[in-house]
């Protein structure tokens, strides 16, 4: 059995995501962030990074959302949850993967900016672009978006992937409204049944 372990609002939901509609025989297990869980040896010996997603297989761990949601993907051909055409499947990585370098680390210069230096000026300087940099992300997202979904009409691993960034938007001083059609899909993507069962599960947890 697959181990997602994962914390409730991180980009690891995009996983649990993929999970729940893959229809893969999976268990999350809950790391509590305010709590300090990702530090305790326990959860090292799994991910010396410290960070989720962290997903146990019976291979061994895999980390970082990008890999993890396309080897869910792999796992689950018949739930057609990434193109099967060499290029697209590219395109949809690159995506992912833009996602990960560039958009996630707009949003964590505002709440992590220790990571990247000491000097408390340096830190409020780098929290104060984190709406600048994020809105200049999803200018580009919002261009390249073709249809219903990340990759036109048909639904993917990205899609989730994408549904975790949107949703930071309002935390980070954006208006999710001045990109409508990233507004759609973050709309479109919260009436999936499996989205919904994932935020059900996270709310379980905050109780």
């Amino acid at each position: 059995m697959l181990t997602l372990h994962t914390a409730p609002g991180s980009c690891s939901r995009a996983s649990h995501i993929a999970l729940e509609e893959a229809g893969l025989d999976y268990q999350a297990r809950y790391v509590d962030f305010a709590r300090g869980d990702q530090r305790q040896p326990e959860f090292l010996a799994i991910n010396p990074k410290g960070r989720v997603p962290a997903l146990v297989t019976d291979r061994g761990v895999l980390t970082e959302g990008p890999a993890i949601l396309a080897y869910v993907a792999a796992l689950a051909p018949e739930a057609r949850l990434a193109p099967t055409d060499p290029f697209d499947f590219a395109r949809m990585q690159a995506f992912n993967l833009y996602l990960a370098t560039s958009i996630h680390v707009a949003h964590a210069h505002g709440r992590r900016a220790a990571r990247w230096s000491d000097d408390p000026a340096a830190q409020a300087s780098m929290a104060a672009k984190v709406s600048e940099n994020m809105s200049a992300g999803f200018d580009l997202i919002e261009a390249g978006l073709d249809g219903e979904w990340v990759m036109g009409d048909a639904y993917s691993v990205a899609d989730p992937y994408l549904f975790v960034f949107s949703g930071w938007l309002a935390g980070d001083g954006v208006d999710i409204a001045r990109f409508p059609k990233v507004a759609d899909h973050f709309q479109r993507m919260a009436r999936r049944p499996a989205v919904q069962r994932v935020l059900a599960w996270e709310a379980a947890r905050a109780d």
